[in-house]
């Protein structure tokens, strides 16, 4: 069997295709297994999914306007915004209009925000550790390699 006959097997209009095989079915059910599994965990520390995300994202970026989250966290800006102004209220983070342009506003990380990412991490590494249990570090980077290079794909516009 060619290459060409073998990557057909996973076109949904193939007749040899079987979902199993399908790759995003997997990345879906990981995305949905994943998701309820830190819903879980988030819930018992009285964090959640969006907010764990957006005080991650501050953690590596230390400034960020909200627009700018909204696309690191793949959400929409009016519900990223809403989810930033509760935080702020919460004192997670602060909010401050740019210097540079007063349009936009730069949100960043709080102290009491890094402490309960500091509380929070623990358990998310434990799931961390179970999700990959049994793949080396090679695995892992080839898999967010080939990940990252679907994702670019789908970025782009079609070719059609």
């Amino acid at each position: 069997m060619s290459n060409k006959r073998k990557a057909d097997m996973y076109d949904p209009l193939s007749d040899d295709f079987k979902r199993r095989e399908f790759p995003f079915y997997w990345v879906a059910q990981l995305n949905a297994r994943y998701t309820q599994e830190m819903e879980r965990l988030l819930k018992r520390v009285d964090m959640d999914v969006p907010r764990w995300r957006i005080i991650m994202i501050l953690k590596e970026h230390s400034e960020l306007s909200i627009s700018e989250i909204a696309d690191h966290a793949v959400a929409k800006l009016p519900t990223t915004t809403k989810i930033l102004y509760r935080m702020r209220d919460e004192e997670l983070v602060t909010l401050k209009t740019s210097p540079e342009d007063g349009r936009v506003t730069l949100v960043s990380l709080t102290e009491k925000g890094a402490e309960r990412l500091e509380e929070i991490r623990g358990s998310v590494s434990q799931l961390f550790k179970r999700s990959f249990k049994g793949l080396t570090s090679a695995q892992i980077s080839r898999a967010n390699t080939l990940l990252a290079k679907i994702y670019d794909n789908l970025s782009r516009d079609p070719d059609w």
